[in-house]
């Protein structure tokens, strides 16, 4: 009898051996460049958005893997803004960091739209992509670095969604960020190259386009 049971145990053991063994292929679900952010708030792949019929709204271009970012990653929205100014009048500080390394664009465009005195065209017209509940902003200096390093793996895939590509030319390339120009935040903010990752002082009064993105927390 006891030869039965150590018999039984055996192949019992040795089944679950096997079963612990067997190859399984399990999805990734890691969120990664060039996942797309649909409008219910979830990441997955351009292709799995498709098949499950939901409608993307950014494409994911960064993962966050500094003490110094927020989240888990960063998405760019698929368009432009239209071109408007970073203030109304050039006379008021808007109380940015003023910081070119800092990946605060949240915090930026928010003391932008609050700041007394002055109004912000540039940070009231981010709020109009907020249709889906999404927490947009003009990106840092940092994030707009960021994604000038990440455009040409991005770019295929915002195409995919029916975005506006990330352009190279000279004349479509300059693009607010949200940081105002050190010893000079009266007056100045940084415009960015997404086609050459150049910087360019500019009076804050002038209009120009924008690309928001969204801090990530999944």
């Amino acid at each position: 009898m006891k030869s039965i049971k150590t018999f039984i145990f055996s192949m019992a053991l040795l089944t679950t051996v096997v079963s612990c063994d067997e190859h399984r292929d399990f999805p990734d679900t890691a969120m990664k460049p060039c996942h797309v952010l649909c409008t219910d708030g979830k990441v997955t792949t351009y292709e799995t958005c498709k098949e499950q019929g939901k409608t993307p709204i950014a494409v994911v271009f960064n993962i966050n893997q500094s003490e110094k970012m927020e989240g888990t990653g960063y998405a760019v929205f698929l368009h432009d803004l239209y071109p408007s100014a970073f203030a109304d009048t050039i006379s008021v500080k808007q109380n940015t960091s003023a910081d070119v390394t800092a990946y605060d664009g949240n915090v930026n465009t928010y003391k932008m739209f609050t700041t007394k005195d002055v109004d912000s065209p540039l940070a009231e017209s981010v709020f109009s992509v907020w249709t889906y509940g999404q927490s947009a902003y003009i990106p840092s200096v940092a994030q707009m670095r960021l994604l000038y390093e990440s455009r040409c793996l991005i770019n295929p895939i915002i195409i995919k969604c029916g975005g506006d590509p990330i352009p190279d030319t000279p004349d479509e390339c300059w693009y607010w960020t949200s940081t105002e120009v050190e010893g000079q935040e009266t007056v100045k903010a940084w415009l960015f190259s997404l086609g050459s990752g150049a910087l360019q002082e500019t009076p804050k009064d002038q209009a120009h386009k924008a690309r928001p993105i969204i801090t990530l927390y999944n």
